[in-house]
C-alpha cells in the first residue's frame, strides 16, 4: 500500500529514505525499466546492491558477485536448469507433491503455506541437493526447516538488514542460532560432495550432481565453497519465495469460483493423458500462474543496481551511487497495462503478450532469477495436483494480509483450509 501511496502522490519514479539504508529510487515505469535494463550491466554495481543476502548465501554466491565473476558462475550453473534437465525434474516433483498431501485427512484443517513449505524444501534437498534418503538426508532437512524458520519471523530477520545485530552476543539470538544452523549444512554437504567425488558412480542427474561437473572455459570446476555457498542461495531464493507464491496461487483460485470451475475443467478434460511437462503447458493453468505472479511477486522490490557513473533515465539525472530499484509490485499493478489490477483476472494473459519490461516477476536482465524455469514447473505441477485431487474451503473469509518474511512477502496468517477429496482426480 506505502508503494501505490507514493506513486499516486510522486508518479512513476520517485526517492524512498528509511534510517540506516542509503535513500534508493523507486523505479514503477516500463519505459524506465526498458532503459535501465538496456544498458550494460558494467554500468551498474549490482553485486553491493545485493549484500543483503550475504548472511544467508556467503560470499560466494552468484547473488553477490559482478562482471566477468558473475557472468563465469552463471554460465557454469545455467544448464541443471534449462532443456533436458528441467524436464527430467518433473516427474519428482509429481511424486513428492502426491507424496506429502496423501496425508491429508478427510474434513481436517490444513494451514497451507506450511504444506508448500514442505513441498518446497522437499523438491529442493530431492532435486538439487540430490538427497533422498540415509542418514544425510534425516539430518539436514530438520536443520533447513530450522535455518529457514529463524528467518520466518519479520522481526528476526533483522540482522539481514542490520549489521550491528550480526554479532555472538554470547546467548542464541536469531543471528547466532542461522549461522549454526548453516555451519552443519555445510558440515553435512561437503561430506556428499566428498563422497561423490570419489564414487563417481553415485553422481546423479540432481542439480549438485550437474554443477560439480559444469567446467568453465579455461576447465574449472567450482570450488566446493563455490558449490555450498550456491546450493544455500538456491534454497534462499526457492524456499520460501516458491512456498508463497503456491500459497497465494490456491488462495485466489479457491476465493474466484468462475476461474476454479474454468482451471478444472482444462485439467479434468486435458491433463489425463498427458505427460507433467504437457500438463505444465496448459494454457489456463499457466494463465492462473502468470495472474497469482502478477498480484504476488516474488519481490515486490528488485534487489538495488547501483550507478557507477551519472545516468540519464527517462529524462531524469541521475549521479553516480544512486541506488536505482525496480518496484515489481508497482509495474505489475498499473491500471494502464492491468486494468483493475487488484482483481484475480487470469484470463487477461489469454488476452494479451505482456514485454519483459511489463511482466517481470523473476526479475529482468542478466539478475533474472537462474532458477525461475524449475519455480514455473515446480508452481503449476503442484497447483495443477491440488486444485484436481481435493475440494479446498477456506476456514476464514476475511482477506489474507500480506506479510514481510526475510526477502519475500508472504501470507500472515499461511492460510487456513479445510479440505475434502475429490471424486475426479488427476493421474500422475
Amino acid at each position: 500500500k506505502y508503494q501505490k501511496d507514493c506513486m499516486q502522490r510522486y508518479g512513476d519514479i520517485y526517492t524512498f529514505k528509511i534510517i540506516g539504508v542509503p535513500p534508493f529510487v523507486v523505479i514503477g515505469s516500463p519505459v524506465a525499466i526498458k532503459e535501465i535494463l538496456s544498458k550494460s550491466a558494467d554500468n551498474y554495481d549490482i553485486g553491493r546492491g545485493c549484500s543483503v543476502g550475504k548472511p544467508l548465501v556467503g560470499d560466494n554466491s552468484l547473488f553477490v558477485y559482478d562482471g566477468k565473476r558473475h557472468q563465469r558462475e552463471r554460465q557454469l550453473l545455467m544448464p541443471p536448469f534449462h532443456g533436458k534437465s528441467i524436464q527430467s525434474y518433473a516427474k519428482s516433483i509429481c511424486d513428492i507433491t502426491a507424496q506429502l498431501t496423501s496425508h491429508w485427512q478427510e474434513n481436517k484443517r490444513i494451514v497451507l503455506r506450511r504444506t508448500m513449505q514442505n513441498i518446497s524444501l522437499e523438491v529442493i534437498i530431492q532435486i538439487v541437493f540430490g538427497l533422498k534418503e540415509g542418514e544425510r538426508y534425516k539430518q539436514i532437512k530438520p536443520l533447513l526447516i530450522q535455518m529457514s524458520d529463524t528467518i520466518d519471523v519479520p522481526l528476526n530477520s533483522s540482522f539481514l538488514f542490520l549489521n550491528f545485530l550480526r554479532k555472538d552476543w554470547g546467548f542464541k539470538t536469531p543471528w547466532v542460532q542461522m549461522k549454526n544452523s548453516r555451519e552443519k549444512i555445510f558440515d553435512l554437504l561437503q561430506e556428499e560432495i566428498d563422497e561423490r567425488r570419489s564414487q563417481s558412480d553415485i553422481i546423479g542427474n540432481d542439480i549438485l550432481s550437474l554443477m560439480m561437473s559444469a567446467t568453465d572455459e579455461a576447465g574449472q570446476k567450482l570450488t566446493d565453497i563455490e558449490l555450498k555457498d550456491e546450493l544455500m542461495t538456491l534454497l534462499f531464493a526457492g524456499h520460501e519465495t516458491t512456498a508463497s507464491m503456491m500459497s497465494w496461487a490456491i488462495y485466489e483460485i479457491i476465493k474466484h469460483p468462475h476461474a476454479l470451475q474454468k482451471l478444472r475443467e482444462e485439467l479434468d478434460n486435458k491433463a489425463k493423458n498427458l505427460s507433467p511437462l504437457e500438463i505444465a503447458k496448459l494454457p489456463y493453468l499457466n494463465a492462473v500462474f502468470k495472474e497469482a505472479l502478477r498480484m504476488y511477486p516474488v519481490l515486490d522490490l528488485n534487489l538495488p543496481r547501483i550507478t557507477k557513473k551519472p545516468m540519464k533515465i527517462m529524462g531524469y539525472e541521475f549521479e553516480a551511487e544512486t541506488w536505482l530499484t525496480i518496484s515489481t509490485y508497482l509495474v505489475h499493478h498499473r491500471e494502464d497495462l492491468y486494468p483493475v489490477p487488484y482483481i484475480f483476472k487470469p484470463d487477461r494473459f489469454l488476452e494479451r503478450t505482456f514485454s519483459r519490461y511489463e511482466y517481470l516477476p523473476f526479475g529482468g536482465g542478466t539478475r533474472r532469477c537462474l532458477g525461475y524455469a524449475l519455480a514455473e514447473l515446480e508452481m503449476k505441477l503442484v497447483l495443477a495436483h491440488i486444485i484436481s485431487k481435493y475440494e479446498l474451503s477456506l476456514v476464514n473469509q476475511q482477506q489474507i494480509q500480506a506479510q514481510r518474511r526475510g526477502l519475500s512477502i508472504s501470507p500472515a496468517n499461511g492460510i487456513p483450509l479445510v479440505v475434502k477429496e475429490r471424486q475426479v482426480a488427476l493421474k500422475s
